[in-house]
């Protein structure tokens, strides 16, 4: 997990303010040779307490399914994360520097009927704006499933919700 000095053209971006409270996400899935699979969007509660931040996520996907994650990040050090969630394996670690946030994990994604255990090399990057912009390599056994793109912003930053979930 490198950061660069690219990760100062950008307010400083730490997790546990930008999503505290209620933060809305739109997202795509795109396979590993560019096409759309899967649009969805995201409805998300955090609430950090001084210690921990708490974050409730809860999906709408294109073809109506809904899904819904619990995260528990816990700051460990200058700019360093430790996340927990259900489907997560093990312990997600996430590096922080400037505007960026390198976001690693392992876990255990619906696929079907089943699951493919996956894992997750996400970069979030905070925009003038407040605008949090997120771009996510998924792997399987190496070999690179496709790429996730999310945007962010607070519900306050909107005149009314653009969605409820």
């Amino acid at each position: 997990m490198k950061t660069d000095s690219l990760s100062q053209q950008g307010p400083a971006l730490k997790i546990e303010e930008f999503f505290q409270g209620k933060v809305y996400a739109w997202g795509i899935f795109e396979d590993r040779f560019g096409n759309l699979r899967r649009q969805f969007q995201v409805e998300i509660d955090g609430d950090w307490n001084g210690e921990r931040l708490i974050l409730d996520e809860r999906f709408l996907y294109g073809d109506g399914e809904r899904d819904q994650r619990i995260w528990t990040i816990t700051p460990t050090g200058a700019g360093q994360y430790e996340g927990q969630a259900d489907d997560i394996i093990g312990t997600a670690q996430g590096v922080s520097d400037g505007n960026q946030l390198n976001w690693r994990y392992r876990m255990d994604l619906k696929v079907g009927d089943g699951s493919w255990r996956v894992t997750f090399d996400d970069w979030m990057y905070l925009q003038p704006g407040n605008v949090l912009v997120n771009k996510a390599e998924v792997r399987k056994w190496g070999v690179q499933l496709g790429v996730v793109t999310l945007f962010f912003i607070h519900a306050d930053q909107l005149k009314q919700a653009p969605f409820s979930l």
